[in-house]
């Protein structure tokens, strides 16, 4: 399993974690870091063998987890402010990546060979959020323009968009895909995907900045409370919580698995979370109903992370994502919405 992170200061980080044979213990091994990018960076992506990275340089930076190395760069919009890797089922390396970025747009690339499929003009202001249908058909966004959108990623092509009221930084699809969450300061939204109708409101008190959807209808949120929290979006209410999990505000979640090339279905209790104050650490949320929880796995970046993703790392297979077809995207036609 792979951990990736950026952080304000520019750099990316890399992490493998490894759990011994015939050992409960679990270790962070550093893979890599340096500084990817010119300014601060946005978020990280991570599907199997590639990772992802924006940034406020209006650029995505590509890697190879295989070889530690970056494999290439793409122009784009405005600041990149979210990334996600679509991977089919049938396959062990990502069919598509999707980004959204300050002014409004969201693209889609082909990964291989890597090239602008198109780009949409889904809001009047910046994307906050974006999160893909687990059948990679649609995604929804979120943005500045207190709006929420469907985007028909086949067709290339915004289905749907309507105002919210109020301005929502977050937006999840749940692991089957008949729901979705959404994340408004404090309070997060349980929606059925089909017609986007409210179930129900639950409230943290204090402002949420990131969420991972875990298996059976879970959602783990951290933010300005310092909180592992782990939802139960069947009752809406708290199901375990791991309070003071760090001493800043919590700013990525990723739900994991023991086993490398395994799924969640392994071992849906592992859970990563990292901090402003430059922390990564590895749970058990079992072990929340303990006074004082020890995390399984820790490292320590020394700055100020501002996302953080992950995945598991299958042997089996290499993604193959080729330098020479990144250039190619420079000069790819781009569409409009």
């Amino acid at each position: 399993m792979s951990l990736i992170a950026g952080s304000y200061e520019r750099f990316i980080w890399g992490f493998k974690l490894k759990s011994p044979k015939h050992s409960e213990t679990l270790t962070l091994t550093p893979l890599f870091s340096y500084p990817a990018h010119l300014s601060p960076i946005k978020s990280v992506a991570v599907s199997h063998f590639a990772a992802a990275s924006g940034g406020s340089d209006d650029t995505i930076k590509l890697y190879d987890l295989a070889s530690s190395t970056e494999i290439g760069s793409v122009f784009h919009s405005s600041t990149v402010t979210s990334l996600s890797f679509f991977t089919p089922p049938s396959l062990s390396f990502p069919r598509n990546l999707i980004s959204a970025a300050d002014d409004g747009t969201i693209s889609l690339y082909d990964t291989d060979p890597f090239v602008n499929l198109k780009t949409l003009n889904v809001h009047r202001k910046g994307v906050n959020d974006i999160s893909v249908h687990p059948s990679g058909k649609l995604a929804l966004s979120v943005g500045r323009d207190d709006c929420l959108a469907m985007v028909n990623l086949v067709r290339g092509r915004r289905s749907f968009y309507c105002r919210l009221g109020k301005e929502a930084s977050i937006v999840r699809f749940d692991e089957s895909g008949e729901k979705f969450f959404m994340v408004m300061d404090e309070k997060i939204s349980v929606h059925e995907a089909e017609d986007a109708r409210l179930i129900f409101e639950m409230d943290n008190k204090k402002r949420v900045l990131c969420a991972a959807p875990g298996m059976n209808g879970m959602l783990f949120t951290g933010g300005e409370d310092r909180n592992l929290t782990a939802w139960d979006s069947t009752s809406g209410k708290v199901a375990y919580s791991i309070e003071d999990a760090h001493s800043a505000r919590v700013k990525g979640i990723v739900v994991l698995s023991r086993n490398d090339g395994g799924s969640t279905d392994d071992d849906p209790y592992i859970v990563a979370s990292a901090s402003s104050d430059g922390v990564i650490r590895v749970w058990d949320v079992r072990m929340a109903n303990k006074d004082k929880p020890n995390p399984l796995a820790e490292a320590n970046t020394k700055s100020r992370l501002t996302c953080l993703a992950g995945s598991s790392l299958k042997s089996f297979r290499r993604l193959q994502v080729l330098n020479a077809n990144v250039n190619e995207e420079q000069d790819a036609t781009v569409g409009g919405g």
